[in-house]
């Protein structure tokens, strides 16, 4: 699914849309922030969406549920992927060097993610390290000539051992 650039109006539509998952009319224009628009307009920017794949439409009688086709996560992350790419050369580097030079972000958090994720990464390779199942798909995995080493080496042994 291809994500596309939302206008103002639109993005104010789908963050109400967001927070509710999924809505009718009346649901939306009771959240829309004042000053409310008309329900026509409302309703043009929500066929907007449709189109551009953001909500899909369900018929319930006479009227229609609205439910989000692209969650808020998907569209925060394809814009910044086209922020990056736009302002900061494709490099989150260089995004985080401008962010800590214009004090958003600050060493110690930096400090504090990073040790997380190590944490986090450190006992997440202990626990595959001691895992039996892990062994057997590096076993299987493992190169053809490693495997004929080790058979090599495992044969030498039993006839040492037998003799």
């Amino acid at each position: 699914m291809k994500i596309n650039h939302l206008t103002p109006s639109e993005e104010i539509l789908m963050s109400i849309l967001w927070k509710l998952d999924c809505a009718y009319m009346k649901d939306v224009i009771a959240h829309y922030p004042e000053p409310k628009p008309h329900q026509n307009t409302i309703s043009t920017f929500i066929k907007i969406l449709v189109e551009k794949e953001f909500l899909t439409t369900e018929k319930e009688g006479r009227i229609f549920k609205y439910t989000v086709a692209i969650p808020f996560t998907d569209y925060k992350n394809f814009l910044l992927s086209n922020f990056i790419e736009r302002y900061f050369e494709n490099s989150g580097i260089e995004l985080l060097k401008s962010l800590r030079k214009e004090n958003w972000v600050h060493l110690l958090d930096i400090k504090e993610v990073f040790a997380t994720e190590t944490v986090l990464h450190s006992h997440l390779e202990s626990d595959e390290k001691n895992s039996e199942i892990s062994d057997f798909v590096a076993e299987i995995t493992a190169d053809k000539k490693l495997k004929n080493k080790k058979n090599k080496k495992k044969k030498n042994k039993k006839t040492k051992n037998d003799k």
